[in-house]
């Protein structure tokens, strides 16, 4: 009867000693692993600009933690708009999360917009997201000084099947055809870019499909359009300006 009970106490000492430690483990590596996850979405973030980001061709994939951090302290500007493409203060767009705002009323939804410059050039990021085959996709497009023509993109995905859904994060050649592709056509109608299965016929709107990937394709296509289309109202409002401005 004493040995059982002694093992239940001994149980019991080892299992809260247990719990004590990975709780004290986890609390000190907690500011660790959220400085992590925001270099992660950085880099994520500046992924977008492909060979843009820097004068030599350098990419984001390429550089180290601290140049991440640098780029985006001394290059990239940061805003949050609203629907109506206003600003709204007190907000950092680098905690804006998407899967948040997207069960919110449309309305109601914040943008974050990075502004990134580089000497004279000036590209402008907006995140998207929608859904693939199996659960939600995500990507950032790098638009030119133009708001019209597409610097880069870079997508990624929570679960879709490797070798084929997969590939617009896993095959970088996917992301690469939206360079140079426009989002508005020759009378200034929105039309942002299409995934198209069997191939881009479109070129200046366009690129061509994953085989044997049609949905997560056609997933993308939908979050580009819709995801692009909320940011509308921002980008009309700059592009006016820049028309103003060329017209002074």
């Amino acid at each position: 009867m004493n040995n059982t009970r002694y093992v239940i106490i001994f149980v019991l000492v080892m299992t809260v000693s247990a719990a004590l430690m990975l709780a004290g483990t986890l609390q000190m590596t907690k500011g660790k692993a959220a400085e992590n996850e925001a270099i992660f979405n950085k880099r994520a973030i500046l992924m977008a600009l492909g060979k843009n980001l820097t004068a030599d061709g350098q990419t984001a994939a390429d550089m180290t933690d601290a140049q991440v951090l640098d780029i985006f302290s001394n290059q990239v500007e940061q805003i949050v708009v609203d629907r109506q493409g206003k600003p709204v203060d007190g907000v950092l767009a680098e905690k804006v999360d998407l899967a948040s705002e997207r069960k919110k009323p449309e309305d109601q939804r914040l943008l974050p917009v990075f502004i990134f410059s580089r000497d004279t050039e000036k590209f402008y990021i907006f995140a998207v997201r929608g859904n693939g085959l199996w659960d939600e996709i995500w990507g950032n497009i790098a638009l030119d000084a133009d708001l019209n023509t597409v610097a880069g993109a870079a997508f990624d995905h929570k679960a879709e099947t490797p070798g084929l859904g997969a590939e617009i994060k896993d095959n970088p050649a996917f992301p690469a055809q939206f360079q140079g592709r426009k989002l508005y056509d020759d009378t200034g109608k929105y039309v942002s870019v299409v995934v198209r299965k069997g191939g881009a016929v479109d070129k200046t709107h366009e690129v061509d499909g994953i085989s044997g990937a049609t949905i997560t394709c056609d997933g993308v296509t939908q979050m580009l359009y819709k995801g692009l289309m909320m940011y509308q109202p921002f980008i009309e409002g700059l592009r006016s300006q820049q028309k103003l401005g060329s017209l002074n």
